[in-house]
Formats: C-alpha cells, sequence, structure tokens
C-alpha cells in the first residue's frame, strides 16, 4: 500500500523544489543577481510564472514591511505589482533580494512559507539561508520604525516575512 504523503512531507517537498528553481535561475542568471538580472528573470514566465511588475510603493505595505506582490485582480494570472519600499530605490542593487523572497509567493500563493521564500532567495543569489535571512532583517532594519514605539531603545526585530 502507498505510504500518504503528509503536510510536512509537502512543505518539504515545496522547499527542496523551490531551492532547485533557484538554482536554475541562479546557473541561468548568475552568478552575480542585480538590477539588470533580476528585469530579465520578472520577465522570464519559467522564472515567474504571472506578470510582475515591480514598482517602488510603499502604500500597499504595512508598516516595516520592505516588500509586498499586489495583485492586480483576482486570479493570479491577471498579474502582480511588487511593490518595494520607496527606501530602497537608492541601491537597486539590493532589490533582488526583497524581490526574489516574494517571488515565491506570486509562484506558489499562500502554501509557500517564509522557509520557501528562504531557500530560494539564497539559492539564486549563491548564499546560506542564514546569510539571506539576515541580510534581509538588516534591510528590514534600516526601514523599521519600532524603534519609535514607546519604550523602545533601538530598532530591531526583522519583519521580513511573508
Amino acid at each position: 500500500m502507498p505510504q500518504k504523503l503528509t503536510l510536512d512531507d509537502a512543505r518539504e517537498s515545496l522547499t527542496a523544489h523551490v531551492a532547485a528553481k533557484g538554482a536554475e535561475i541562479r546557473a541561468k542568471f548568475g552568478p552575480a543577481i542585480g538590477w539588470s538580472q533580476l528585469q530579465r528573470i520578472l520577465e522570464d514566465r519559467e522564472c515567474v510564472r504571472y506578470p510582475c511588475e515591480l514598482v517602488f510603493d510603499g502604500a500597499p505595505l504595512q508598516p516595516d514591511e520592505c516588500a509586498y506582490p499586489e495583485p492586480k485582480g483576482p486570479r493570479p494570472e491577471d498579474g502582480f505589482r511588487l511593490c518595494v519600499h520607496p527606501y530602497f530605490s537608492i541601491d537597486a542593487n539590493r532589490v533582488p533580494l526583497l524581490a526574489l523572497y516574494q517571488i515565491v509567493a506570486i509562484n506558489y500563493g499562500g502554501f509557500a512559507s517564509p522557509d520557501d521564500a528562504e531557500a530560494f532567495g539564497a539559492a539564486v543569489l549563491g548564499i546560506s539561508r542564514d546569510e539571506y535571512y539576515a541580510a534581509l532583517c538588516a534591510m528590514a532594519d534600516e526601514i523599521s520604525t519600532g524603534h519609535l514605539d514607546a519604550g523602545s531603545a533601538a530598532p530591531g526585530g526583522c519583519h521580513c516575512g511573508q
């Protein structure tokens, strides 16, 4: 009798799949992934399933959120606006770190987890998941307003989750 797959099995399978897909993208567009490579990745339907326009627009973002894939309509096929905090427009070569994390949500929807996004982004960039996560957290901390809350002495906390 075949063994039933559990939800954990499916999650592990997706994480392995997105890491492999990230490695494919790195092989195709890398090894360095900067602004121009990101533009090509976003146009390639083998990399990003649905039309995706990158914009520097903070309006759809939650407080301390760096990026968000805003659906253009009710169906994924309608496309997405990948909204990136305008602060990051000053250094376009850092934008891929934020965009790669969100591509997993665009491609796989709500089933994708932060672990999947980290595995994908790290694989595309050719760095460890810990390095990728630390870089995302550092970027999130740059725009964090948490230190402005009463009783908080300094910025902190990573707000890079989906």
